[in-house]
C-alpha cells in the first residue's frame, strides 16, 4: 500500500489482498503480475507466494494480509483510495468474512473515499446484498472489450453510491454501452512491453456516450511503451472528469 499513487484518478493505495488470476484479455500484460515479479526478486515479504503459472505468476499468489486492514486508521488526511490494485477483493479465494473486513474498515473512516475495482462482476452481485455499503465506497467493474459488457449490467445492481467503469485497457469497441445507473467511466489504452494499440474512435465512442447520458468521463492515457508515452490529450484537451456522490 502507498500513502501517494501515480494513478491520475487516485491519491494512494491500500492492498488487503494481493495476488490474482487472469481471468479476461485485458489481464494479458497485467501490471501487476509484473510488479509482483519484480518485488518478489527484491525480497518483498508480501510477494513471496507463487501463483498458478497458467493463471498467474511469481509472487502473485492470492493473499489475505490481516495486518493491512489497520493501515487506513494511520491517515490522517482525508485522500481518494484505490483498494486492491494489486488484488481483486471478490476474487473467488477471498472469503466474503474478509471481504466484510474490508468494508467494515471503509465504514469506519468515512474520511476517505475507496475507489473498488474488480473484473469478478458476477461474484460482486451475487454478495451484494450481504455487505454494509457505506457512502464512501465507490464500486467499479473492468470493462474492456464488448465481450465484458455483461459485466455493466451486474454492477448496476449494486447499492454503491457512485458505480463506475474503468475501459482501461480498451482492446476494442464497446459497441452497445449503455450507462443506465452508472456515474463515471476512466478510459485509457494499455502501456508497457507489447502494449496493444487503442484506436481513437474507440476513445471518442465512449466519451461521446457518457457526455450523451450526462457521466462524467476520465481519460486516463494513450499508452505506449511507457504510460505517459503517448500523453493524455484527446482532441486537444484532457478529460479529468469526476463523480458527483450519488445518494443510493
Amino acid at each position: 500500500m502507498s500513502d501517494r499513487s501515480a494513478i491520475e484518478w487516485t491519491e494512494a493505495t491500500w492492498n488487503p489482498t494481493t495476488g490474482c488470476d487472469r481471468v479476461s484479455s485485458g489481464c494479458d500484460n497485467c501490471y501487476a503480475l509484473a510488479l509482483a515479479k519484480r518485488l518478489k526478486a527484491m525480497g518483498a515479504e508480501k510477494y513471496q507466494a507463487d501463483g498458478d503459472a497458467r493463471t498467474s505468476g511469481p509472487g502473485f499468489a492470492l493473499t489475505l494480509h490481516r495486518d493491512a486492514l489497520m493501515v487506513p486508521y494511520g491517515w490522517k488526511n482525508p485522500r481518494t483510495v484505490f483498494v486492491n490494485s494489486m488484488s481483486d477483493l471478490f476474487h473467488a479465494k477471498v472469503p466474503l468474512d474478509f471481504v466484510r473486513r474490508v468494508f467494515a474498515v471503509m465504514a469506519d473512516t468515512p474520511q476517505h473515499t475507496y475507489q473498488v475495482l474488480t473484473k469478478r462482476a458476477r461474484r460482486l452481485r451475487r454478495v451484494a446484498d450481504r455487505l454494509d455499503w457505506p457512502e464512501n465506497v465507490w464500486m467499479g467493474v473492468s470493462v474492456e472489450s464488448s465481450a465484458e459488457l455483461d459485466r455493466v449490467d451486474d454492477l448496476r445492481d449494486v447499492p454503491a453510491a457512485v458505480r463506475f467503469l474503468s475501459c482501461e485497457p480498451l482492446l476494442g469497441p464497446l459497441e452497445g454501452l449503455g450507462l443506465d445507473g452508472i456515474h463515471w467511466v476512466i478510459a485509457g489504452g494499455e502501456s508497457g512491453p507489447g502494449h496493444r494499440p487503442v484506436e481513437a474512435s474507440w476513445v471518442r465512442q465512449v466519451r461521446d456516450v457518457c457526455q450523451e447520458e450526462n457521466v462524467a468521463f476520465f481519460f486516463k492515457q494513450w499508452g505506449g511503451r511507457t504510460p505517459k508515452a503517448g500523453g493524455r490529450l484527446l482532441d486537444g484537451r484532457t478529460w479529468d472528469q469526476m463523480p458527483l456522490p450519488v445518494t443510493v
